[in-house]
């Protein structure tokens, strides 16, 4: 409908195909948005951002300058992406044979944060409130809370709700967190490197 107010902002120069924006949405200079995909409220979608046909991203997701969502990737909701992350969508990639088939998933639980120019390898689950430190490749399942850096990416320890790298306590499996002084268990699977 022409003239019809959009609970949601688009900047001019965003070109934005889907129908599917949640309130208070932001989107900002040079976005591009595709058809079919997802958006929900509250997010923030940052200049020259992509995100492809079928991406899903939930409510209250910041994502930074110069990041492309492509299809077969889901982002649940508080999750931050810093700029120029890279999602890829094809294990096998071969443009001469590229179709649907060869998408393979990848979710971003809730609560999760990816940081500047990381490559997150397709088929994989960021586990909620995890960490992924800026610059890094991940190709494996991340646990939730798991603090990871590095190429490839590690398991560096575990990180609080704020955000702050958790110490052990003293008692197997339970971190403090120095910052805001909560405590957690964490069910490590040790063994594995």
């Amino acid at each position: 409908m022409q003239g019809e107010k959009k609970s949601y902002y688009v900047h001019p120069t965003a070109v934005v195909e889907s129908q599917a924006i949640g309130e208070g949405t932001n989107i900002w200079h040079f976005a591009h948005v595709r058809q079919g995909s997802k958006i929900g409220q509250n997010c923030n979608i940052g200049k020259s951002v992509y995100i492809d046909i079928d991406a899903e991203i939930g409510s209250n997701v910041k994502i930074q300058n110069f990041v492309s969502v492509y299809k077969g990737v889901i982002i649940e909701d508080d999750v931050f992406i810093g700029p120029s992350a890279t999602f890829t969508n094809d294990l096998y990639p071969r443009a001469f044979i590229w179709d649907d088939s060869h998408v393979s998933s990848t979710r971003i639980c809730r609560g999760a944060s990816i940081g500047a120019n990381a490559t997150i390898v397709c088929g994989i689950t960021v586990g909620e409130y995890a960490m992924i430190g800026a610059g890094s490749v991940v190709a494996k399942d991340v646990p939730p809370f798991a603090l990871m850096m590095g190429n490839p990416a590690r398991l560096r320890g575990y990180v609080c709700l704020c955000g702050h790298k958790m110490v052990e306590s003293g008692t197997p499996s339970v971190y403090r967190c120095p910052v805001c002084k909560k405590t957690m268990e964490i069910a490590e699977k040790r063994g594995k490197k």
